[in-house]
This record gives structure tokens, sequence and C-alpha cells, in this order.
């Protein structure tokens, strides 16, 4: 085997398009000069394309949890109660950033595996009317469910008028994301998934309901202040030093998904994800999530008659393909494919081919091929319209 070959088929940090890492190897400028403007300002319109909003898209340096700590502490005012729908581990990390600022902390409870209810969520808070802030992930990656933001939108603003606040970290630019139009006030999302980048960027936009109490909240903050970060935007600068050189790989990454086109890029991610689900269908190996509740980022897998573990140890071993493991209870039960941003159907006819080989390695009886032939029908029927 090459020693130094590694397939990524992990939910994040994914590949990086060889493009993107020639533009982030280029020489280092300074963060206060005129290259660096003229590069914000290139990448302002661009990033709203992607998040579906007018608003300024924030860029802070620092990782997806950065974004999802600055979405709290700048929309929360002291004394405020929240609620966090726990899909996952996820947003169990929203709910602990709340805690640790103090925060009195609703959560709604959601089984692993399964996407929130909006109506549900509408009952709960005819009960609890004093709630202003509700945080939920968009994927929850730890599971590969894809929430129903648009529909839980629409569901609390029928009877609240709370901010909606959305981690979009392991699907933004790999899934449809219509900020705007959907209602949602605030998405956070980060560098290292469906962008296509290292990790080390956080992306955030907030809409003019969110501004109106963000400027009205005394909390204090300071780097991750988004007023700081908003007004300096607007003068395509930052106010503290950027990573330059992930900016660099981000230009080249917002001229991909141009050319590539958007909804042909939902569409890609959508074919992958239809791909690897049919492949474990039809080899008998259950699935975490359904069909309606499923990622088209990540898909988790569910066996229930081997050992989750012992599959992804002889994957490494065999084929230097990394998938991930579950968190949490699930750990050693699950096991989840990665399939965004620099991937295509012939990286996971790739993956499959090499899984069904390792379950034969670890005694999993299956038909050689079953599995790629679904996939491989599924791409001959949706592929054709991408």
């Amino acid at each position: 085997m090459l020693t130094d070959q590694q397939i990524l088929r992990i939910p994040g940090p994914t590949p990086i398009p060889p493009s993107v890492q020639r533009a982030m190897a280029q020489p280092m400028i300074g963060h206060r000069g005129q290259s660096t403007s003229e590069m914000i300002s290139d990448i302002r319109p661009r990033l709203k394309r992607v998040f579906g909003t007018k608003q300024e898209v924030m860029i802070l340096t620092g990782s997806g949890t950065a974004g999802l700590e600055a979405a709290v502490v700048n929309t929360v005012a002291p004394g405020e109660e929240v609620l966090v729908l726990v899909t996952g581990a996820f947003g169990e990390r929203f709910a602990k950033i709340c805690k640790a600022y103090g925060i009195q902390t609703h959560v709604f409870e959601v089984e692993w595996g399964l996407a929130v209810d909006p109506q549900a969520v509408k009952s709960f808070l005819l009960e609890h009317p004093e709630i202003k802030v509700i945080f939920s992930t968009f994927c929850e990656t730890s599971t590969g469910v894809l929430n129903p933001v648009k529909e839980l939108a629409a569901a609390v603003k029928e009877v609240s008028d709370a901010l909606v606040i959305v981690d979009g970290v392991s699907c933004v630019a790999g899934t449809e994301t219509e900020m705007d139009k959907w209602g949602i006030d605030v998405v956070v999302t980060g560098s290292q998934k469906a962008f296509m980048l290292p990790a080390g960027l956080s992306f955030i936009a907030a809409s003019d309901r969110a501004w109106k109490k963000i400027e009205a909240n005394p909390q204090p903050r300071f780097y991750l202040d988004l007023q700081k970060h908003r007004d300096n935007l607007l003068k395509d600068t930052t106010p503290f030093t950027p990573a330059l050189s992930i900016l660099f790989g981000l230009q080249q990454v917002l001229e991909l998904l141009e050319e590539e086109g958007l909804e042909q890029v939902y569409a890609r991610h959508r074919l992958m994800k239809n791909m690897t689900r049919a492949a474990f269908k039809a080899l008998g190996i259950p699935l975490l999530t359904s069909d309606k509740d499923a990622s088209p980022t990540v898909t988790a897998v569910k066996p229930d008659d081997f050992d989750a573990e012992q599959f992804r140890h002889v994957m490494k071993k065999e084929f230097a393909l990394e998938i991930a493991g579950g968190q949490q209870h699930l750990a050693k039960k699950i096991f989840r494919i990665g399939h965004m941003g620099y991937c295509s159907p012939a990286d996971m006819l790739q993956t499959l081919a090499a899984m069904e080989i390792g379950l034969m390695k670890i005694g999993k009886k299956i038909e050689l091929g079953k599995g790629i032939a679904a996939a491989q029908r599924v791409f001959l029927t949706e592929g054709e319209n991408n």
C-alpha cells in the first residue's frame, strides 16, 4: 500500500481541491494592504449567494464552534431564556455554550437519528412564551440528519418572535440554503466541510431582526463581537488578523462553486447521498436515518451484525480509507461516511467498492457487487439530470 496515500471520507475536514491548495500556497501579503481589501471585496457578494442572503457574511478566524459561540454571545441578552433543539452531539454543543454563559437554557431532546418536528417545537413554545432565541443544527453531523429548518422557522414565527439560529457547519455549500427566504435569523458554518478548505474560518450571517437585537445587547464580547466584524467588513477589512492563506483558498472555492453552479453542486450532493444509501440497503445493512431525514453531506450506517469499529479499522488498514465513528452513546455502534465538498459520484463508487471488500474481510456475508450495482443504477437514473 502507498504509505502517503489517504482517502478521506469523514464528514470534515474534507479533501481540498488542487486549485485551492495552489491558491493557499500564494506568498503572504499584508493583511491591511490593498490586495487584501480587494480580495475581501471580491469574496463578500459571492459568499452571500451561498447563504441565500442579502446580509453581510462575517468571516471569523476560528473553527465552526467559534461561530456558534459568537451566535450565542451576540444574540442572547442577560436574563433571557433560550431553547436548544438537540438531535445529536452538535445540538448538545449549542446547549453547552449557552450554559457556559449562565443562560437559562431549555433543551428539546429528539432521539438521535430523527429530525426535529417543527410542530412539536411550536407546541413547546406555546408553553414557554418567554423564550427569546432558538438554536438548531441544520445538518446534525453526528447522526447524518438534515433538520427541516425552513419549516422550523415558519412554525416558530406562527407563535413567537424568538430568533431562529442555525448551525449549518456540515451542510452549507452542500445543500440548498436560503436564509432570507426561509426567515432564518442567523446561519453559521465553517470552512472545513462543504467549503473544501482547511479548518480555521467560521462564517456567520444575521438578519435585520437579529442585528437589531445584537446592537441592543449589553452582553460583553470582544473578539467575537459581530458588530466589529460587520463594520470592518463594510470597509473590506477585518477587525483582527485574518487567516490570509485560507482566504486565498476561499476565493478559489467560490470560483469553483460558481463554475459548477450552486444548483448542480446541490444535485451532486443529493446524488452521492442516494447512491450511498442505495448501496447499503442493497447489502441489507441498516442506516441510522430515514430517507426523509437524511443529509446530503453525510450518511450514518448502523450495522446490526458486525462491529463498526472493526470495519473502520479494516478500511483504514487495507485501503487507507478513513471513515468516522459514532459519538457519545453511538460510539462503536455506527460509522459515518462523508460525501461533501471535493467529492464526486466516482469517488463514492470507489469508496463503496472498497467497503464491500472490507465487509468480506470482517466476515460479513454479502454478495460482492450488489451494493455497487445499486449505486450504479441510482447514478444512471438520477445522474443524467446533473
